[in-house]
């Protein structure tokens, strides 16, 4: 269970952490004594969330797909605390959903720049300092898309297979440093991005009620459940939530 847990001394790097999965994570890794580095576009409002979480957290501007931004990002949360324990890639893009007859080139990229190269950015930016100081984890924000195929999703799909891909191939590289890589799936969280789905009225994702979504603040207790050595099994791959074994494991209510 997450009450037992203690990051007391340990940071936590959270990139899309202005909203959603990754501001919950950031307010409950903090509440287990964690020091969290929110990274988001939107600066002004991870300096806010910062400020609202406490002297122990610290909000940055950060473009994940941008390469310059997201090294400058993690040289800084170095600097306010000295490492990075934990890399949590949660910034992610769905928006435009749309066929690929009519999918609009430019932002399927965008698409790809975010979800597939802004995680790549950010753990490519944080292993040196992890190895150097003697091990790490990365978790990797996943999705069934990863492994499904959804009309109206070929961007998202895509992506998130590629990031399963990075997570496995990160894992078998850089565990033996002792950086462990694993990928969370988490189903669906009620979220910005499930108001974006619903809207598009495309696959049956978009007709699920509401209440069938998860709250973020589940995800948020499921990844500092990742972060103990129960989950390391799981290294190397995806762990989901939508299974009743994975809620069990975490203390999550099940049905």
């Amino acid at each position: 269970m997450t009450q037992d847990i203690d990051l007391n001394g340990k940071t936590a790097l959270i990139t899309g952490a202005s909203r959603g999965i990754g501001a919950a994570t950031a307010r409950h890794l903090a509440s287990l004594g964690a020091n969290v580095v929110l990274a988001a576009r939107s600066g002004d409002a991870v300096r806010r969330l910062a400020t609202e979480i406490g002297p122990r957290a610290i909000g940055l501007s950060c473009d994940v797909s941008d390469w310059a931004q997201a090294s400058a990002t993690v040289a800084r949360a170095q600097d306010a605390f000295g490492r990075i324990d934990i890399l949590l890639n949660n910034a992610g893009l769905i928006d435009p959903i749309a066929r690929i007859a009519e999918a609009d080139p430019l932002a399927w990229g965008k698409v790809v720049d975010v979800n597939v190269k802004g995680a790549f950015h950010m753990l490519r930016a944080v292993v040196p300092g992890m190895v150097a100081h003697g091990g790490g984890l990365v978790i990797n924000i996943s999705s069934g898309a990863a492994t499904s195929a959804l009309e109206g999703w070929s961007h998202y799909c895509a992506t998130k297979a590629a990031l399963l891909s990075l997570t496995r191939t990160a894992h078998k590289e850089l565990s033996p440093s002792g950086v462990n890589v694993i990928g969370l799936s988490p189903g669906t969280v009620a979220t910005d991005m499930q108001r974006a789905i619903r809207a598009s009225g495309i696959n049956p994702v978009s007709q699920l009620d509401w209440d069938t979504h998860i709250p973020a603040e589940w995800v948020a207790k499921a990844i500092a459940w990742l972060t103990t050595d129960a989950a390391r099994a799981h290294d190397g791959g995806d762990f989901s939530l939508k299974d009743e074994a994975g809620r069990k494991a975490v203390g999550l209510p099940v049905g």
